[in-house]
């Protein structure tokens, strides 16, 4: 069955970005470019039917990969990317996305509508991703563990999951990451 999952690398002490939104940090631990961690996302994404992502996140790839002038490096393909936002963002030309802000919950429909037997991935931020946890919209939580410490930045999942409602179904070293990867339990959810 389908999954909505949160794939995402962060850092030992729990950011996915620094306190610049940047994850050049993450770059750099990942210098060999190739390494098992780049293969984990290979095989994650062949899997993604449609994906959802925060406007930070959208700028920082926009910015970081040239989308404007590049269009052709939009590293998600023809795959449909939802971008939540409450401002007017430019699109990158060519590519699948869809500008959205408000509830998850009709997002999401829209999102399990288009991603048919394939996944939803859920790029980030973490608050983004927390709006789908509290809805009970979040299946899965995939981690690339890099070998940095950032002392502050932006959180992994700024919400309390407890460990009843997270089960570890693996953990594997990865190169120099570490890579965990937890099944969410539908939360209770009150009207």
């Amino acid at each position: 069955m389908p999954k909505t999952q949160y794939f995402t690398a962060t850092s030992i002490d729990g950011f996915i970005a620094d306190q610049d939104n940047s994850l050049d940090w993450l770059f750099q631990a990942d210098a060999a470019g190739d390494s098992a961690a780049g293969q984990q996302y290979r095989e994650f994404f062949s899997q993604v039917g449609a994906l959802a992502t925060g406007a930070t996140t959208y700028e920082w790839v926009l910015q970081h990969e040239h989308m404007l002038d590049k269009p052709e490096n939009w590293p998600y393909h023809e795959t449909p990317c939802w971008v939540f936002s409450h401002r007017q963002l430019p699109a990158v030309p060519g590519a699948n996305i869809s500008f959205v802000s408000g509830d998850v919950r009709p997002v999401h429909e829209q999102m399990r509508a288009a991603a048919g037997e394939r996944n939803i991935w859920l790029v980030g931020g973490g608050d983004l991703v927390g709006q789908f946890a509290d809805h009970g919209l979040l299946d899965e939580i995939i981690l690339s563990i890099a070998p940095a410490t950032l002392g502050a930045g932006a959180p992994l999942l700024p919400r309390r999951l407890m460990p009843g409602e997270l089960t570890l179904t693996g953990c594997r070293a990865d190169g120099p990451f570490a890579s965990l990867s937890y099944a969410v339990s539908p939360r209770q959810l009150t009207p």
